[in-house]
């Protein structure tokens, strides 16, 4: 029933002129998805108190209740056509009336950690973009049949949440921007191995995979949780941060599927903040991320870090690195060429992370586990406070070429976790002692001494007397041929 209704709303958004992307289609069904989310939560929570001989307050008034405007329903509980709104009134109540309703609760928000407050900041950035109130009508009512009323219904819909995260992030350069493979980040999770209590940290969360994935993993791990660890679970284990306002609320919407009430993501840039200002109190257990690579930071922006550079992802390594506590655990996907570039930042990055962490783990990931990024990647493993002595290397190599009809699997990833834990060496992987590492370059670069050598590269003389000879056999060939005729 949920696919299909999913299904339905992308048809509708299809056919909507004001919506021409995958990102338009998931931008539309998360705000809405967000609001049906909230009045089913509100129910509940009244049914609860009135249970428990409590009263309770709605954070929606009356009038901007979903079961007023979006989906009215009549004394049987039908939907009631009579009184919903729809066609220009429709398109005029959400775009003059709602919307600006809901961006006051920032203002009248006691935080930023409070509901309240990403209500108010999620539709002080997000815009309507349904043009035909007729659409947006018909979208509505296949929202309206969702249910989050149980955990195997907001199961199911995160499951078909991440399909449309995932078809966003194929869809083209931006949207990649917000996708990291699934598989990747269950393996980082498994390496990183995050406990009850741990707090866990992405500074550049995009769509929350690595947050919600690291839920997942605490969630159902081996052990049944008590009901205090559920808390912790809840409101003190995943903390993030994203700049972009579509990314923003797609990543509240996949935490809250995936089972977290009040995502703590705050929506700012996180390169905005003086690395130096950071306090023992600020810092994290974990950091779990893959932050944004090639792009530029204004001046001011890059003199919030010791080490000067316009590499967004080089400014947040540094910025992960600051924010973990000694003996914290860090995996961050970064480009490859981060591993051996000369200019001066990458390399007193290179000895910067050498120094102050224990870089023990490289996963050299192929080409094509990013869909369009064009650059290969890899993931630095490392723990903060203790100098690196041994680096272990690993050489993702699935086998196949990577696509989007073949992309990066669990299966894929296996042997490298399990080889992990014992930093074991094969064909695949090996170890690099930090003594033999040049200390004035730190290059780091991904030499498989294991591999087979290539056969050498032929010289042109040689190449040029195949030619003459292939062809002198050719001619041989043609003149018999001519004889015949």
């Amino acid at each position: 029933m949920f696919e299909q209704a999913f299904k339905n709303i992308d048809d509708v958004l299809w056919k909507e002129d004001g919506c021409g992307t995958e990102l338009d289609y998931t931008e539309q069904t998360s705000w809405m998805l967000f609001l049906k989310y909230l009045d089913d939560l509100e129910c509940e929570r009244a049914q609860e108190a009135e249970l428990a001989d409590k009263s309770y307050e709605r954070l929606i008034d009356d009038d901007h209740r979903w079961s007023s405007w979006a989906a009215p329903k009549d004394d049987k509980g039908n939907f009631d056509h009579d009184n919903a709104l729809t066609g220009d009134d429709l398109i005029d109540y959400v775009n003059n009336d709602l919307f600006p309703y809901l961006k006051g609760f920032k203002e009248r928000a006691s935080g930023p950690d409070t509901i309240e407050y990403k209500i108010g900041e999620i539709f002080g950035e997000i815009k309507n973009r349904f043009q035909s109130g007729y659409s947006l009508r018909d979208a509505l009512e296949y929202v309206d049949e969702l249910r989050f009323h149980s955990q195997k219904d907001k199961h199911e819909l995160s499951a078909l949440y991440e399909d449309k995260i995932r078809n966003m992030g194929n869809a083209g350069r931006n949207g990649g921007e917000y996708y990291t493979p699934r598989p990747l980040i269950r393996a980082m999770v498994q390496v990183v191995d995050p406990k009850i209590g741990e707090r866990i940290y992405d500074g550049a969360c995009g769509s929350a995979g690595f947050l919600c994935e690291s839920y997942e993993y605490l969630r159902h791990g081996k052990k049944k949780l008590t009901t205090k660890q559920l808390e912790t679970l809840q409101t003190k284990t995943f903390y993030g941060k994203e700049k972009k306002s579509l990314a923003y609320i797609i990543g509240i919407m996949n935490m809250i599927l995936h089972g977290i009430d009040a995502p703590n993501i705050i929506h700012t840039n996180t390169l905005a903040e003086n690395i130096a200002d950071i306090q023992d109190k600020d810092r994290f257990d974990i950091v779990l991320a893959n932050p944004p690579f090639g792009g530029k930071e204004r001046r001011e922006v890059r003199q919030n870090f010791p080490i000067n550079t316009g590499e967004t992802a080089f400014l947040f390594l540094q910025h992960f690195i600051k924010s973990l506590k000694a003996g914290g655990r860090g995996a961050v996907v970064i480009k490859n060429t981060f591993l051996s570039n000369s200019d001066n930042a990458s390399k007193a990055l290179r000895k910067e992370l050498l120094e102050s962490c224990n870089l023990h783990t490289i996963l050299d990931c192929p080409g094509g586990t990013f869909l369009g990024a064009g650059v290969k990647t890899v993931v630095l493993f490392f723990e903060k406070g203790k100098k690196t002595r041994k680096t272990w290397y690993y050489q993702l190599n699935p086998g196949r070429s990577l696509g989007k009809t073949n992309p990066l699997n669990d299966d894929d990833l296996k042997e490298f976790v399990k080889l992990q834990k014992k930093y074991a060496d094969c064909e695949q992987s090996w170890t690099v002692d930090a003594n033999g590492i040049d200390p004035d370059s730190c290059d780091l670069s991904v030499k498989n001494p294991n591999a087979p050598e290539e056969d050498p590269v032929r010289s042109p003389q040689q190449i040029l007397t195949e030619i003459a000879a292939l062809d002198a056999e050719s001619a041989e060939v043609l003149e018999g041929i001519q004889k015949l005729i």
